[in-house]
């Protein structure tokens, strides 16, 4: 078949970039050159379609699924159902516990938005580290491209990356959890990495199912000591070649890098430099530029994700409340969700100016337009909820700054007519 990055080449206006460039607004001859040179891929589910990368609005990626402690496939279909109903770009389903397929077909028909897998976690649940295989690993690439998966993580790290790991003084070692079964696999088989050795057999059916590729992010920091290491940058460049390698191929590519635990003033500085260096769309885990706030780790990702959007990353990852406590329930998917939406466009006002949204907001407050404003939030329910009953907003009272500053505005009396 030929690929929506093929017939971009081709000098093609595919139904697909025509549908992104009138969702972004931008010129479908200009999205068609970007694909081209990889700085934005296209995905494509059914009739819904999407474009990440250069120019487009910074997108927002929901984590969901199982562990093998916690197995809930209601709760994952309910996470599945928020994430779409509050706006996520894309969800991916990290499922290791329970009947894994059976999870992601039930995902399948409970959203419309593309879905993501990390192809090892599904491996790696269900014939285990000591007896996990490249065929293993290769079958389940297959299963779930032929489910209909739009995008996959491979986690690519080689023998000589996981070699300077080891040589770093790291605090917290290796905090990718795919990354760290494709290390455990290396060092219990002394061998290369699978997905390194099986590149081109991989890259084959990402082609033939036109099959987004994202290149994990094995090395990332788990602290913010542990920052920009020799073994992050090496990953980062490997990433990047093998990333221009399956463009070759005609597979578009994502790469994942400068997340983790970053301090708030590198944050900008690497994304930056990854954006100056690479065309691929950037995808961005975090970052989080803080240790300490746990059980509000969203809070501390929205500042280190607006600051990675506001530089140039394409794709944000979301953090949940729970993040370093346990799996998140419903509940706390929707709150880390609107917290990185929030930092997606905040980005975006920077990078691009997209601030009508806030023009609108503000006009609406200075009409006093309370209803207006529920309706334009976020979370519509949530707004209404802390408003309450009154018909006006209660911080103020008759003392309303706004109110009380019009007076000035329509009064040629000047400043001395001040009501007592």
């Amino acid at each position: 078949m030929v690929t929506i990055l093929e017939a971009a080449r081709e000098g093609r206006l595919s139904e697909p970039l025509r549908t992104v460039a009138a969702r972004e607004g931008i010129d479908p001859e200009r999205l068609r050159r970007s694909v081209v040179d990889g700085s934005i891929v296209v995905m494509q589910r059914g009739e819904h379609v999407l474009g990440i990368g250069r120019g487009l609005r910074t997108k927002v990626n929901v984590n969901i699924g199982t562990s093998n402690t916690r197995i809930s496939p209601e709760e994952e279909i309910e996470k599945a159902r928020i994430a779409e109903r509050f706006g996520a770009d894309t969800i991916t389903d990290l499922s290791m516990g329970g009947d894994i397929k059976a999870i992601r077909e039930s995902i399948f028909r409970a959203t419309r938005v593309p879905i993501t897998t990390v192809p090892v976690y599904e491996t790696a649940a269900l014939v285990g580290l000591e007896n996990m295989t490249g065929a293993h690993i290769i079958s389940t690439i297959h299963e779930q491209a032929r489910a209909g998966v739009n995008s996959m993580v491979l986690h690519c790290v080689d023998r000589k990356t996981l070699g300077l790991l080891r040589c770093e003084n790291r605090l917290s070692g290796i905090v990718s959890k795919g990354g760290s079964i494709s290390c455990v696999y290396m060092h219990l088989n002394n061998c290369e990495n699978p997905f390194v050795e099986l590149f081109d057999e991989i890259l084959d059916i990402l082609h033939r199912f036109d099959i987004v590729l994202s290149l994990g992010n094995t090395a990332r920091s788990g602290g913010i000591q542990d920052g920009w290491d020799r073994a992050q940058q090496e990953e980062l460049k490997k990433n990047c070649n093998l990333g221009q390698y399956a463009r070759d191929r005609g597979v578009q590519v994502i790469i994942e890098g400068a997340g983790g635990h970053v301090r708030f003033d590198r944050i900008a500085p690497l994304i930056k430099s990854y954006k100056k260096a690479f065309p691929f769309p950037l995808f961005v885990a975090g970052p989080l530029p803080t240790d300490i706030a746990l059980g509000y780790d969203h809070v501390a990702g929205c500042a280190g994700a607006s600051a990675a959007s506001a530089a140039g990353a394409d794709y944000l990852c979301y953090i949940t409340p729970s993040e370093h406590l346990g799996l998140p329930g419903p509940d706390q998917v929707k709150e880390g969700l609107i917290a990185f939406r929030i930092a997606a466009h905040i980005g975006d006002i920077a990078k691009y100016g997209m601030d009508a949204a806030d023009r609108e907001m503000s006009r609406r407050r200075a009409c006093f337009d309370r209803e207006g404003q529920f309706v334009l939030a976020l979370d519509e329910q949530r707004a209404r909820d802390l408003a309450g009953d009154t018909k006006d907003c209660s911080m103020c009272g008759d003392f309303c700054a706004i109110r009380l500053t019009k007076r000035i505005v329509n009064d040629n009396r000047g400043l001395e007519y001040l009501p007592p």
